[in-house]
């Protein structure tokens, strides 16, 4: 089997138990559940998962030198992935408090942290055939300069041979990267993103979407295309996901995973979301583009990779870790063209 490292964002996030979502009033006190403490951001979300599911994984982030610090390491050791990129730098690491709430979807308080530090200078390439980068948009040395650091981690991985994956989160309103000008980014980044797999919340709050009164999610995954990008997995939270993919000539450029996958080149895919108990959604796109890639190490076909993505995404929503079990099997809804 191929394999990957998974770079970027990492976080501890902490997820008080909620029966409702309540308002915060001054002076109130709400009573919650207990308090779970797991590890967060794509490097333990989509990192973990891709070793849980069996593929050989590298991780690669900056952690603090504190208590939290401390905490995430411990817990991604038990994921039995690769460790030796994670560094500890000085300063706060990273954290998310989680307001998860039944019948809704979440939503987060969130420290940047170390993250802030984090450039992929350092990232290791020797020996993997896959990274894959989450998320830019929450990392302030990668989106600098529209994007510079990001274009020069992405061509030096080409460089290298390496196929190349980019994971977006959704941007805060009200911080600094809701100052960055994203089409600019996206436009210059995309021609060096093989594998791009963002929801359509996350490029919705990059900006407005023209969909042409088609489903918007389509004219996402069709300008990502357009921009460069080689296949798309766009996560459409309860209504499915979509797998796009470029001809066969940019699928030639697309690094080791896509040497000789000719099978791939031009799809147009959907697969309607199961319908599954539902105990949590955080983690639920990380976990697709764990199954998406996991499918990509191991050689299966565009069909089989969008079903592993499906069964991976409801693995996590129904609150189920990810495990060689949740490919097994085929439960899901059907791939549609």
């Amino acid at each position: 089997m191929k394999r990957a490292v998974v770079a970027g964002h990492v976080c501890v996030d902490l997820v008080p138990e909620l029966t409702r979502l309540a308002e915060l009033t001054p002076g109130q006190l709400t009573d919650v559940g207990p308090l779970r403490i797991r590890p967060g951001g794509c490097v333990a979300n989509t990192g973990c998962g891709l070793a849980s599911l069996g593929a050989p994984v590298r991780l690669a982030a900056d952690v603090g030198d504190d208590d939290l610090g401390r905490l995430v390491r411990h817990m991604l050791v038990a994921s039995g992935a690769d460790l030796s990129g994670v560094l500890t730098v000085a300063g706060a690491t990273s954290y998310s408090v989680v307001f998860d709430a039944p019948g809704g979807d979440r939503s987060f308080y969130h420290h940047l942290g170390t993250n802030a530090q984090f450039d992929g200078s350092g990232i290791d390439l020797s020996g993997v055939d896959l990274l894959h980068l989450g998320y830019p948009t929450a990392l302030p040395k990668l989106y600098a300069d529209d994007g510079a650091h990001l274009v020069d981690l992405l061509s030096r991985a080409r460089r290298c041979g390496v196929t190349t994956s980019v994971d977006l989160s959704t941007v805060d309103p009200g911080s600094d990267a809701a100052a960055v000008d994203w089409q600019t980014v996206l436009t210059k980044a995309l021609p060096y993103v093989d594998v791009f797999t963002p929801s359509v919340d996350d490029l919705t709050a990059l900006g407005p979407v023209a969909s042409g009164g088609e489903p918007v999610a389509r004219t996402m995954g069709r300008s990502a295309l357009g921009r460069g990008a080689g296949v798309v997995l766009l996560t459409d939270g309860p209504s499915g996901m979509y797998l796009f993919a470029a001809d066969e000539k940019r699928l030639a450029d697309a690094g080791r995973c896509f040497a000789g996958r000719a099978g791939w080149a031009e799809q147009e895919l959907f697969v309607a979301a199961e319908a599954v108990p539902r105990a949590r959604t955080t983690g639920a796109g990380d976990a697709a583009a764990a199954g998406l890639i996991y499918g990509i190490l191991t050689g299966v076909g565009p069909d089989t990779a969008l079903r592993y993505a499906a069964a991976a995404a409801a693995d996590v929503v129904r609150g189920r870790p990810l495990s060689a079990r949740t490919l097994q099997g085929d439960a899901s809804p059907g791939v549609e063209q």
